[in-house]
């Protein structure tokens, strides 16, 4: 099976990461046997990277636009190069498969929060943009879906993902009957195979790692606020951003100021007692799926993605994002008296990129 892939940056043998989402998914595909090509948009020149042969458009243009490929995928695909693309190739292939996977059929201003008041100045004027261009795109895929659902399939990688698509591109449920699926996200490789030790000396009682402290949807104001009002703790923030620079840091929260590897993040996991990831918005949330399937006792926020992505584990909780004054003690208590069971596998990679090859086989024919 041969499926070429759309993506508007993709990861480089330099070190340069991108989209790495799709990578992880390319590289499982290969282990299976898939042939795997990718058009980066943001490329400048063809490599290889981990088996995965990416090409620049002018590539496909000049040499690959009349080669058969099976399957054509677009992951979160936008206007400027999935659309235009789509627009004057799609006729080449049988069979289109379209990933959302979030921002990209979403009206960002109604879903994700408020920046930090020092990130508003910033973005004052480009709000405006922004959501006048959210409602043209929205326009213009409700359009094209509805052409090209007789040869698509459309992927969501939660339900409500799915419920938001219906909502903002208002395409009409019946068009894509029998072609929406829900397959999530995978986790790292990592996560799957090693556990949480619980029996080591912890250095934390509350670990939070974002790689963008900045981004008022992830909660670092709410973690702040937590730890400001349980002292008892000691809380860990690991992440690169400038909020603490703006904002006051409890003495007993510790900010380390870098972005971690798959195996560092293991690492501070093991030093802690319990993860604290606060969401306001997320199509799935990654990094949290990979604490809780790592085995961490975990507490995120009360809202409706969270609800279902943790649907059946059992070592998360769920606090609310506007309660002023939350008490962890006997969140973390709770949390901590629990047995030790197996792996959760929901988000292991036979669940979730295995669905998806079952998916491209049966497309195929």
């Amino acid at each position: 099976m041969k499926i070429l892939v759309l993506a508007t940056n993709y990861s480089r043998p330099d070190g340069f990461v991108s989209l790495q989402y799709i990578h992880s998914r390319n590289k499982w595909y290969i282990k299976k046997g898939v042939d795997v090509s990718v058009i980066s948009f943001g490329a400048k020149n063809d490599y290889i990277l981990d088996g995965v042969k990416v090409y620049t458009l002018e590539t496909y243009k000049s040499k690959l636009k009349d080669f058969k490929y099976d399957i054509l995928l677009s992951h979160a695909p936008n206007l400027r190069n999935h659309y235009k693309f789509l627009k004057k190739y799609s006729k080449y292939f049988e069979n289109v498969i379209f990933f959302f996977h979030g921002h990209e059929v979403l009206v960002t201003s109604e879903i994700y929060p408020e920046p930090y008041d020092y990130n508003k100045k910033k973005s004052s004027i480009s709000s405006f943009i922004r959501k006048s261009y959210d409602k043209f795109k929205l326009i213009v895929w409700r359009e094209y879906f509805k052409k090209i659902a007789y040869k698509s399939q459309f992927v969501f990688v939660s339900n409500w993902m799915y419920q938001m698509f219906i909502k903002y591109v208002k395409i009409d449920p019946k068009i894509i009957k029998g072609r929406k699926h829900i397959i999530y996200n995978c986790i790292g490789e990592q996560f799957e195979n090693i556990s949480y030790e619980i029996g080591i000396e912890k250095e934390y009682d509350f670990i939070t790692i974002r790689n963008n402290l900045d981004g008022s949807k992830y909660g670092i104001d709410i973690v702040t606020r937590i730890a400001q009002n349980n002292p008892q703790y000691k809380f860990c923030v690991v992440g690169k951003g400038e909020f603490y620079k703006y904002n006051k840091k409890p003495n007993n929260l510790e900010w380390i100021n870098k972005n971690l590897t798959h195996e560092e993040i293991i690492d501070f996991l093991n030093k802690s007692k319990c993860a604290l990831l606060p969401t306001r918005a997320d199509a799935q949330g990654v990094m949290a799926c990979e604490m809780a399937t790592f085995g961490i006792p975990l507490i995120t926020s009360n809202i409706d993605v969270c609800k279902e992505v943790f649907e059946g584990f059992k070592n998360v909780a769920f606090i609310d994002n506007n309660e002023e004054n939350i008490d962890v003690r006997p969140i973390l208590k709770e949390l901590e008296s629990l047995e030790k069971e197996e792996k959760n596998k929901k988000y292991f990679a036979e669940n979730t990129v295995g669905e998806e090859i079952k998916l491209f086989k049966r497309v195929k024919g």
